[in-house]
């Protein structure tokens, strides 16, 4: 037994340039494959990963018997196979390749699930097997070979099996070959026949996937919405001619109606508007575009079109898809806008999907039997899917998550299925769930490999350690992190020269000391990037037995740091650097407020207070450098939340307090980042990690500059310099908030700050627009942020103090990396930002509250206003949908007839050129002071919103009167009555 056979499998390829090469690669046959299962008697397999099944629960297959599975089935029905009620699954080598090929998400969980071994998923060598391996015959195509080498595995299974009675069922959605399985004397049924004969989980039935996807575009008979989507040779041979562009598409926050497609070639992204144009794209596809005519280029809109707000509209309307679709057209071309024309077209074709399984909850249908029901995602980006459930019951009030199967030309919102339900509306666990799931943030627990690499406790400091490292365990050390923060990553000292100079240092947590190369620790910490912040939780990069404790710089207890020091002069020149690994000992952990009030305090006068004064006093000057050479000091609307632990109710919002404190270490972490920087790249100038913040194009500030015209404000955009210095200058005695502001919206005129690899980009790409510094990286943070332990890693090959391995040197191999962090990185940022959305709703739920809130924005049916108690966006829309609706909700008593407003509904005029909405003698304009009036809608239990009215200025019929504040004196009446 063994080697049977040597095959050459010779096939061509087309290179890059166009030159066709020949590929010859030998294919072994053997006859001992292991069939893996444990009952044979003939394989002689050690751990065979097939048990004898218990007694089978299908109706279909009474008999206990194991499962293959094809292509098909891997590809459509994985969340089928995740179930727990589905066991001894064999997976067919061809199937597992060809999964790979075609969609490398499905391979991935595919893999897991081979992985996981309660699972007992078995990958059959079939194609080294003597056998089971077939060749492709003359005008077979690759689908059908491979369809057919599964068939044989099958009848292998069968064959090998049958001495121990043991039975094999194919399942496959492919109804052709399910017929020539059947052929072959062999049971095959499809996904959907077999999980229906499961007597004991009905509720799986709901998990399948449709099979329309099977179904060509031209399969379809009776009249469609949409237009077919060309096939992929028709998409490359107009590509090649330029008839059609290829490019991501992204969908509009504020109109889901309305798309963009940034493609080569143009300065301008394409403008797709219109469910018939966008044509069954959805965010982040990859689509072939066709340009329209100039003559019919259109204008962004300038309305708010909110898919959920539309539906509301026409839940009482039974209209047909054309119809709501017609009203859609007319609501855009109502909501023209009136700036430039830009390029406009249309999706001919799908060149790459992007779909993922999304969060969400389903609409109530009023037919009570239908098994049909809408689904509504949490990201307002993605249409509407219908499902098919029969626990209709049990997923009301839940977040529940749902895949996308098709979207057939007849229908106008694409089909699914149920996957599972996550939580009850309204849970923190659920909502936080949510939140990372659709911004793709690993969050599970860390594998029992991931703890396997942790040190074993107790971990103590070896001679061996104190020989090969600095010891400045005499310095006087210490933190200083917010309130409360735990994974203590960098810490300070400062002290006074001889020669006048001061000594100043950071030290940063040694973690790449206990995260090595390849590990996998390594491997989790590097598919996480970084770790999530959301208001209630934090989700760490690395263990908490890292993150808290053995890497945390907390006081008094000896640490592993990687410390860089500089001799520095008294006007905060830097004379000298040097980075080396370090043992310190924190003399504490202070939060910001403790170091500012002993740095205030004159009474204080020990060595740690003074070096904490010679930290500030140089601070100061490092950051007037930093300004006068043109960094900008922007804005954000960031609040802190206070949360019961017990109640899980926020008790109170405070906005973040600056302090000079902050400020200080924010100077040294800058600056520790730029030497990190300048060193790196000096001596790997190749392979470098640095992070650049590119020059935002003048059209990225249009918006803001409209704006400040408004207000007779002219900025100068030119340089980083002439915007910080036109930030500087700008002030409104009447508005203190006016400055800030202007910083927040220009924060968001900015372009990402983005990781890459020196070797991928020119050097004058590498400049820092906000920093104003030509070099710059990531060193101090190494808890939270993979890329700083990649710098570590790199300085300490430059310090001798580690060795390098092939993946560090490997600039194709980094640029690969930066490209994941940096997705990382702002799926976690999206995060924050909407576990911070959700925090505040919960926190104004069930009361009416006013605040002060600052126009940001403009639209000609809304506007959007900044509140800075709550750090929240909101809009305001300008008709009378929500009274409207209270009119339609608020109770009658008896025959009494209706009161009627009799005030006319307010006309509001929006001037795009000149930017205000007015109505009456009232004018809106960007920057102005509001008084808002805010609730949350909670009659849609499963969907609330916030709901904005406005107070002041006084529009008649539009604005709502302020809230009635009690009096001291009617309170104390009202109390005495009570007593009484």
């Amino acid at each position: 037994m063994g080697l049977v056979e040597r095959k050459l499998k010779v096939f061509y390829r087309k290179t890059k340039k166009g030159n066709i090469i020949k590929v010859v690669r030998e294919h072994y046959l053997r006859d001992d494959v292991w069939c893996g299962y444990e009952g044979c008697g003939q394989c002689e397999c050690e751990k065979p990963t097939l048990d004898m099944p218990d007694i089978s629960d299908s109706t279909l297959v009474p008999e206990s018997h194991l499962i293959m599975i094809d292509t098909n089935v891997a590809l459509h029905q994985i969340d089928v196979l995740c179930d727990d009620s589905i066991t001894n699954v064999i997976i067919p080598q061809t199937v597992v390749g060809e999964v790979r090929h075609r969609s490398l998400p499905i391979y991935k969980r595919l893999r897991d699930l081979i992985e996981t071994s309660a699972k007992k998923f078995y990958v059959f060598t079939n194609e080294h097997h003597s056998e089971c391996y077939v060749e492709r015959e003359a005008e077979e195509s690759a689908n059908d070979r491979n369809d057919r080498a599964i068939r044989v595995a099958c009848w292998w299974y069968k064959q090998h099996l049958r001495l121990c009675n043991q039975k094999v069922i194919l399942l496959t959605n492919d109804y052709a070959n399910r017929d020539k399985v059947r052929a072959m004397e062999l049971e095959a049924y499809t996904t959907r026949e077999y999980v229906s004969s499961l007597k004991n989980r009905p509720g799986l039935l709901d998990i399948v996937a449709s099979g329309e996807e099977d179904k060509g575009e031209d399969t379809i008979t009776q009249r469609c919405l949409y237009a077919p989507h060309w096939s992929m040779d028709k998409i490359r041979q107009f590509l090649k001619t330029g008839k059609v562009r290829q490019g991501c598409l992204k969908t509009s926050r504020n109109n889901f109606l309305e798309a963009n497609v940034l493609v080569e070639g143009l300065d301008k992204s394409v403008l797709i508007q219109g469910r018939l144009n966008i044509n069954r794209a959805l965010n982040d596809d990859t689509v072939a575009v066709e340009l329209l005519p100039e003559d019919q280029w259109c204008r962004p809109a300038n309305v708010i079109i909110d898919q959920e707000k539309q539906e509301e509209e026409n839940k009482d309307k039974e209209e047909a898809d054309e119809e709501a679709i017609k009203k859609e057209d007319d609501l855009l071309a109502a909501g023209q806008g009136e700036g430039e024309l830009q390029p406009t077209g249309r999706v001919v074709g799908i060149i790459r999907r992007k779909w993922r399984q999304y969060c969400g909850i389903i609409k109530k249908n009023e037919i009570t039997e239908s098994l049909r029901h809408l689904f509504i995602p949490a990201d307002k980006k993605i249409p509407f899917i219908r499902i098919e459930t029969r626990q209709p019951d049990l997923l009301y009030d839940k977040r529940i998550i749902v895949a996308i199967d098709s979207w057939p030309r007849d229908s106008r919102n694409p089909k699914g299925h149920f996957v599972r339900i996550i939580g009850p509306v309204g849970d923190k666990e659920a909502e936080n769930e949510v939140i990372l799931l659709e911004h793709d943030c690993p969050h599970t627990k860390f594998s029992e490999a991931v703890l396997n690499c942790l040190p074993k406790m107790p971990w103590i400091i070896t001679e061996k350690d104190e020989a090969e490292r600095n010891d400045l365990r005499h310095l006087d050390i210490c933190s200083v992190d917010p309130i409360g923060c735990t994974d203590i990553d960098d810490a300070l000292h400062c002290r006074k020269l001889a020669n006048g100079n001061f000594e100043v240092g950071v030290h940063i947590a040694d973690v790449s000391h206990f995260i090595r190369p390849n590990t996998a620790l390594d491997k989790e910490a590097q598919n996480r990037s970084t770790t999530v912040y959301l208001t209630t939780r934090r989700i760490d990069m690395v263990p908490d037995l890292l993150s808290s404790n053995l890497c945390s710089l907390r006081g008094n207890v000896d640490r592993f740091a990687f410390s860089v020091i500089w001799e520095v002069s008294p006007k905060a020149e830097v004379l000298s650097f040097k980075f080396c690994k370090s043992i310190i000992r924190s003399r504490g952990e202070m939060s910001y407020e403790q170091a500012q009030q002993r740095i205030d305090d004159p009474n204080m006068q020990d060595d740690l207070t003074n070096s904490l004064r010679n930290l500030n006093m140089l601070a100061k000057q490092l950051k007037k450098k930093r300004i006068d050479a043109g960094a900008l000091v922007l804005a954000s609307m960031e609040v802190k939340f206070h949360v019961d632990p017990d109640t899980d109710t926020v008790v109170d919002i405070v906005a973040k307090q600056h302090l000079e404190t902050m400020s200080m270490v924010e100077e040294f972490m800058l600056l520790a980042n730029v030497t990190a920087a300048e060193c790196t790249l000096k001596h790997f100038p190749d392979c470098a990690l640095l992070r650049r913040h590119p020059a935002p194009p003048h059209s990225n500030f249009e918006p803001l500059l409209l704006s400040a015209k408004s207000q007779d404000i002219e900025l100068d955009v030119s340089s980083n310099k002439a915007l910080a210095e036109s930030l500087n200058s700008v002030t409104r005695d009447n508005n203190p908030f006016f400055n800030s502001m202007l910083r927040i919206m220009t924060t968001r005129c900015m372009m990402q700050a983005l990781y890459f690899c020196s070797g991928t980009l020119e050097p004058a790409e590498y400049n820092h627009y906000g920093l104003a510094t030509p070099t710059y990286t990531h060193f101090t943070s190494p808890i939270r942020r993979y890329a700083d332990i990649i710098v570590h890693r790199l300085l300490a090959v430059i310090i001798e103090a580690d060795r390098t391995y092939p993946d560090l040197l490997n600039p194709k191999k980094l640029a690969d990396l930066s490209q994941h962090i940096n997705y990382r990185h702002k799926m976690a940022q999206y995060a924050g930002r909407g576990s911070a959305v959700i925090t505040a709703i919960a926190s104004l739920r069930g009361k009416t509250s006013e605040f002060d809130a600052y126009v940001l924005m403009l639209h000609k049916n809304a506007i959007q206003v900044l509140v800075p108690t709550i750090g929240q966006q909101l809009t305001l829309y300008l008709d009378k949908r929500e009274k409207k609706k209270e009119e339609k909700t608020k109770p009658t008593k008896g025959a009494e007839p209706m009161e009627v407003d009799e005030t006319p509904a307010p006309q509001f005029e929006f001037n795009e050129k000149e930017l205000f909405v007015k109505c009456g003698s009232v004018i809106i304009r960007p920057f102005d002071h509001l008084k808002i009036q805010v609730t949350v809608d909670t009659s849609d239990v499963q969907h609330q919103r916030v709901v904005s009215k406005l107070i002041e200025p006084v529009i008649p019929g539009f604005s709502v009167p302020p809230l009635k504040r009690e009096s001291s004196e009617s309170k104390e009446t009202t109390s005495k009555k009570r007593k009484k």
